[in-house]
């Protein structure tokens, strides 16, 4: 894992420009490159305005493969800014555990190195292995809350820093290092 680089829109499109990879993004797929290139430019500018953002993330089976992108974005939500988890896989990643591990070394790296007190993450009510994922890495469901105009709420969930430290160990013993970097 990397934080993310300018010449990385091409992977962008491909991954967030499949349709499969948005079944439950009401947004749908990123519609072009120039798009990708747009949203890479505003990930960029969150790294520069808050020292946190978007994650490449690579498989250590195949580390010339760039598998995914994830990471924390401050985020509003409501009258509060949050920073709030998210992720996206190739499908061809799918399946695998990996997106529980990034979770779990994300937010040590959130809760350890940036001394962040609390890490939600939003996901759609239909998103069941989302879900499973946020439940393994050790957020717990809070409520719900409308992000998405004309669209049902999404699951809101929760991790503070002393939840996390609680459970560190556990949470880090079964994630054997796959992925590369952090």
């Amino acid at each position: 894992m990397r934080p993310v680089r300018p010449d990385d829109a091409d992977c962008l499109f491909r991954i967030y420009g499949d349709p499969a990879t948005n079944t439950f993004n009401p947004a749908g797929p990123y519609p072009d490159l120039t798009f990708a290139r747009t949203r890479l430019a505003q990930w960029l500018d969150g790294w520069q305005k808050h020292d946190i953002g978007e994650m490449a993330i690579y498989d250590g089976q195949q580390p010339q493969q760039l598998i995914g992108f994830g990471g924390i974005s401050v985020r509003p939500l409501g009258n509060a800014l949050t920073y709030n988890l998210g992720y996206r896989f190739a499908t061809e990643a799918w399946g695998k555990g990996l997106a529980t591990e990034f979770c779990v070394r994300l937010l040590d790296y959130a809760f350890d190195e940036r001394a962040l007190d609390k890490v939600t993450a939003v996901v759609r009510a239909n998103h069941l292995a989302s879900q499973r994922v946020l439940l393994k890495a050790g957020l717990a469901l809070r409520g719900q809350v409308n992000d998405v105009a004309d669209a049902d709420p999404s699951l809101f969930y929760v991790l503070k820093a002393d939840e996390w430290q609680r459970n560190r160990q556990e949470m880090l013993r079964p994630h054997t290092s796959r992925l590369i970097g952090f």
